[in-house]
């Protein structure tokens, strides 16, 4: 079998739909699939790579509108390359792949992983709704992450019988706790000592709600709150901060590598996704805290992030854009050791028994045979 993958970055390029893409086409190697990548490069300029074993083409972009970088090269490659692929999967949203596929694609099969609704560009939305049905009536299969989000969104609604909920996933080994780790994640705990230590990672972004947090924390004493994450609101959630009086309990760690996202998972007392509307579909850093035994705190946002975690039983489901709220449930986890414990242990098992790596691979593997079949 012979997969291209669409999307707009790959790995070093570091986010959920990212880290996603690059689990497939590396394990799926390892069950005998032939995996390919093409995105656009961070530079002018187009650039072929094998990472990891996977041949990689990044075509160069000539300038990014509202997130979407624009490759004049990509659709000339998408043909190139579907001319020897049985499979074409695109990773939505990302409307210049899908536009290319539309009008080059070349593949046996086409299949999407839906990962979200575009929410915020109403204008650039509006634009893009007649293709993203036109995408969606092409697809042969359409993979969702959680069963929650096939009945939300008005444009999944309308193919339910097409798609199939296929779980992301962890690779669990990648968060077993090794003595380097936790010499790391204790260096973190004496850097803020006497704090129970609140994490959130991400980019930056306008849903992921930092700027409730924020306001949250000023009434959490003895919490500190560790943002990891660079994006556009890095800027203007620093400047807030400052303007609030709590910088001495919010601190932007910035952009941070791999070891040291770890080492935080096991260094924080509990994990915090402040979303703010239904851009934020699941929220795979809800999985990997999980998956390091963290209590969650999230939003109830009608998509799968409380479908990842569920409310008194892993964590906390708070309503979104409510400071107050949120301030509570923080305030509710922070003075209770035993139930952070004891949510923590729920959270690892959930993920134990449906968001693993294996899991992943082998719930796509069916999926793509059933693409071929159809």
């Amino acid at each position: 079998m012979r997969v291209l993958y669409l999307y707009k970055d790959y790995y070093p390029v570091l986010g959920g739909i990212e880290n996603h893409v690059k689990m497939l086409a590396e394990g799926l190697r390892g069950f005998g699939v032939e995996t390919k990548v093409l995105v656009t490069n961070t530079g002018s300029k187009t650039v072929q790579e094998t990472i990891e074993g996977v041949p990689v083409v990044k075509t160069g972009r000539q300038i990014n509108i509202s997130s979407a970088p624009i490759s004049l090269s990509y659709p000339w490659w998408l043909r190139r390359l579907e001319r020897d692929v049985e499979i074409a999967h695109a990773h939505l949203p990302y409307p210049p792949a899908e536009l290319s596929h539309l009008l080059c694609g070349r593949s046996r099969r086409f299949v999407l992983t839906y990962h979200s609704d575009i929410v915020r560009q109403r204008v650039l939305g509006a634009l893009y709704r007649p293709f993203l049905w036109q995408v969606l009536r092409r697809a042969s299969l359409i993979a969702v992450s959680n069963p929650v989000y096939i009945d939300d969104s008005p444009f999944l609604r309308r193919h339910r019988d097409k798609c199939r909920v296929v779980h992301f996933g962890v690779d669990l080994e990648r968060f077993a706790v090794t003595p380097a780790l936790s010499a790391q994640a204790e260096q973190w705990r004496a850097r803020f000592s006497g704090q129970l230590l609140v994490l959130f990672v991400g980019r930056l972004r306008h849903y992921k709600g930092i700027n409730v947090l924020i306001e949250a924390m000023r009434t959490v004493e003895g919490g500190h709150a560790l943002i990891v994450g660079v994006g556009p609101m890095e800027t203007e959630w620093r400047t807030l901060a400052a303007e609030l009086g709590v910088t001495d309990r919010v601190t932007f760690l910035g952009e941070v590598s791999d070891a040291d996202v770890l080492s935080l998972y096991h260094a924080a007392d509990l994990f915090v996704l402040p979303s703010t509307n239904r851009a934020e579909t699941l929220g795979i850093v809800q999985l990997e805290a999980m998956a390091c035994a963290l209590p969650v705190i999230s939003t109830e946002l009608g998509t799968g992030t409380s479908y990842v975690n569920q409310h008194e039983k892993t964590g906390l489901v708070v309503a979104p854009n409510d400071a107050t709220t949120l301030a509570a449930a923080l305030r509710t986890l922070l003075a209770d050791k035993s139930l952070r414990r004891t949510m923590g242990e729920a959270g690892r098992r959930r993920v134990e028994e449906h968001f693993t790596r294996q899991a992943l691979l082998k719930q796509t593997l069916d999926f793509y045979q059933e693409a071929l079949e159809s």
